[in-house]
């Protein structure tokens, strides 16, 4: 279990901890919402998430096989919608991995990609369809 903490500094920011590294990071509510954008909201920080698990998740499949990812990359769009209700609608995730990847592991890679517990933790109602470039 990891225990993270938070604390409402005021202004629409929060400050987050991780319990056991202490490592910080503040939060602001996004423009759309009342905020300034001056930091990620937390609904940018699930696309975040998303974007770091994919990589990392492929990351490790790589290791074990040997294959070297360095320098691949993630980007990740938020789309919100407010029908029925606010929430994230679409977090469409572009990976780009080197071309020296193996044709015969890039399915593997891929596989490991949509399997990423971030990916798998996500209501099945918000797409976040994943692409795969290789450059």
């Amino acid at each position: 279990m990891v225990t993270m903490s938070a604390v409402y500094a005021g202004g629409l920011h929060c400050e987050l901890t991780h319990g056991p590294s202490g490592s910080t990071l503040e939060t602001d509510a996004p423009k759309d919402n009342m905020g300034r954008g001056e930091r990620f909201s937390p609904t940018d920080l699930v696309g975040a998430a998303l974007a770091a698990c994919a990589l990392t998740t492929m990351a490790i499949a790589a290791e074990r096989d040997g294959v070297d990812l360095r320098g691949a990359r993630a980007e990740v769009s938020k789309e919100m919608v407010a029908d029925p209700l606010r929430r994230i609608g679409a977090l469409p995730l572009t990976l780009t991995l080197p071309k020296s990847v193996p044709a015969e592991k890039r399915a593997k890679l891929e596989n490991a990609a949509r399997a990423c517990p971030v990916h798998k933790s996500l209501n099945p109602a918000l797409k976040a369809e994943i692409s795969f470039v290789y450059e």
